[in-house]
């Protein structure tokens, strides 16, 4: 699995070869949160139920992962231009599909396939860029494509918010279009075709378990409070599943030698420490986004396109703070920087603690700045934590461990903050409206009360109920990064260069 392909790339064109492995990056990455915005003009079209709403995140995420994770063997075994164009068609179906989708399971269907597509896009652009450059300029160029990537996920909420509110909420898969179009014609013209002589094997029993073990521990988090948990058979099957796919998958790691994941990348310390720390990493990058929005639209009453400006700040922030971060010397001890990363993570969800009905739109942004700077000083970092000490013919397979690891975080913190906001809410709700009855409230008005009266009362509860939940989510979060700060002084320094 760690063999690498041979170059594939024509000498010619190579500029417009990058341009396109760029903008391929770019595109992937800002499907992932360009409906976010967006999400309640999609969910009062399709008549989406609340806890349907995390589906369109997770969705794309997890399909992204199951088809990343065969990248290479898809690519030796019929091409990396086949499969690179194949992807961008299918990724363009998918783009199609979500406009049309009449309900929300049709939704969640075309976001499934984008996903699918859009998984071997990034590895795929990387292969590419790495190729067409020579070797010192590699660090720059795979730093290009690291910001490209998260450029896609900061700016997909402004650009989303802004289409919806102007243009409705399909156009916001026609802008990917003509990204799609130039990338598919620059690839089928400047992209020469090699494969290796023979195709790696892979370990698609390996795979298939974690991945059933993924995906019914997902649905479980996803449905199990709609249908009250374990009193619905659905939720019986969900459960089962997890629990045989996680346990085939630990008896296949233990008990053979070659398989998707090989066992030498889990004797490396550092490796291990910084999937826990990538994992944590991803369980509040998209997550806080999922929340944030529709706080801001649904309970502060903010325009769907401001509420997506107001996330340029902290994209701009993230940005920022990788690029500086990255330019710091290789001699320099990375462990202060990972946890003044986490640190700054941990201060801004503390300010997400603050927020009321009552704020103007400057604690958002303070906290949205605060926490792209932290995670912006944290990815770099963690990436030398990660591969400092491993031996660099892991490196491909350690690189899409991380990337899994903070894939599936995003997946299971949208989930579990999901769950927990609909569980509180009613919670609170409860304990705030047990003694809302028209006598006592009447009382209190000195006079009588109708059901129309008393029907405000409780809309104003229920926002009051939904307010306190989402800042609990928030709480949530800030724990997640806090408990793997201590991992950080358990990583040991990266060899010397040389």
């Amino acid at each position: 699995m760690s063999t690498p392909l041979p170059s594939v790339a024509a000498p010619r064109g190579h500029q417009a070869l990058t341009v396109a492995a760029l903008m391929a990056t770019y595109m992937q990455a800002v499907n992932i949160s360009i409906p976010n915005a967006a999400l309640p003009h999609i969910q009062a079209s399709l008549s989406m139920a609340n806890d349907e709403v995390g589906w369109v995140f997770s969705s794309y995420i997890a399909a992204s992962a199951v088809t990343m994770s065969i990248t290479q063997w898809l690519a030796g075994r019929y091409g990396r231009k086949v499969v690179y164009q194949y992807a961008v068609m299918i990724f363009v179906v998918g783009l199609a599909l979500n406009t049309v989708a009449m309900t929300s399971i049709q939704f969640v269907l075309a976001r499934i396939l984008q996903g699918l597509a859009s998984g071997p896009l990034a590895p795929l652009s990387l292969a590419i860029l790495l190729e067409v450059t020579t070797p010192p300029r590699h660090a720059r160029v795979s730093l290009a494509w690291t910001v490209c990537s998260l450029l896609g996920i900061s700016s997909g909420p402004a650009i989303g918010g802004w289409l919806s509110e102007y243009y409705g909420w399909p156009s916001i898969f026609y802008f990917s279009l003509p990204m799609a179009g130039f990338v598919f014609l620059t690839i089928a013209r400047q992209l020469s075709e090699k494969r290796v002589e023979r195709s790696q094997t892979f370990d698609f029993f390996g795979l298939t378990t974690f991945s059933v073990g993924m995906i019914g521990l997902q649905m479980l988090l996803d449905r199990g409070e709609r249908l009250e948990w374990f009193a619905s058979t659905e939720i019986w099957v969900e459960a089962i599943a997890s629990v045989v796919g996680f346990y085939l998958f630990v008896v296949h790691v233990m008990t053979r030698k070659e398989h998707f994941l090989r066992t030498a990348l889990f004797r490396d310390r550092n490796l291990v420490l910084s999937t826990v720390i990538s994992f944590a990493l991803g369980f509040v990058l998209l997550p806080t986004l999922a929340l944030t929005s529709p706080m801001l639209e649904e309970l502060l009453n903010y325009p769907v396109d401001t509420t997506g400006y107001m996330t340029i700040p902290r994209g701009i922030a993230l940005v920022g703070a990788l690029v500086l971060t990255s330019l710091v010397p290789a001699q320099v001890d990375y462990r202060p920087f990972l946890i003044g990363g986490m640190t700054l993570v941990v201060y801004a969800n503390w300010l997400m603690l603050g927020y009321s009905p009552a704020m103007d739109w400057r604690p958002v942004v303070e906290a949205g700045l605060l926490q792209g700077a932290g995670i912006g000083m944290l990815l770099p970092a963690l990436a030398r934590a990660a591969f400092g000490t491993l031996d660099p013919k892991l490196r491909p397979e350690g690189s899409a461990l991380i990337n899994l690891s903070r894939l599936y975080g995003s997946t299971i913190g949208i989930a579990v903050v999901q769950l927990f906001f609909y569980a509180n809410t009613q919670a609170v709700h409860v304990a705030l409206a047990k003694n809302l009855t028209p006598y006592r409230v009447a009382a209190y008005m000195g006079g009588s009360i109708g059901k129309p009266e008393l029907a405000a009362l409780n809309g104003m509860v229920t926002r009051q109920a939904a307010t306190v939940a989402v800042i609990d989510q928030f709480e949530i979060l800030m724990f997640a990064m806090l408990v793997v700060i201590p991992l950080v002084f358990f990583l040991r320094k990266p060899r010397p260069a040389g």
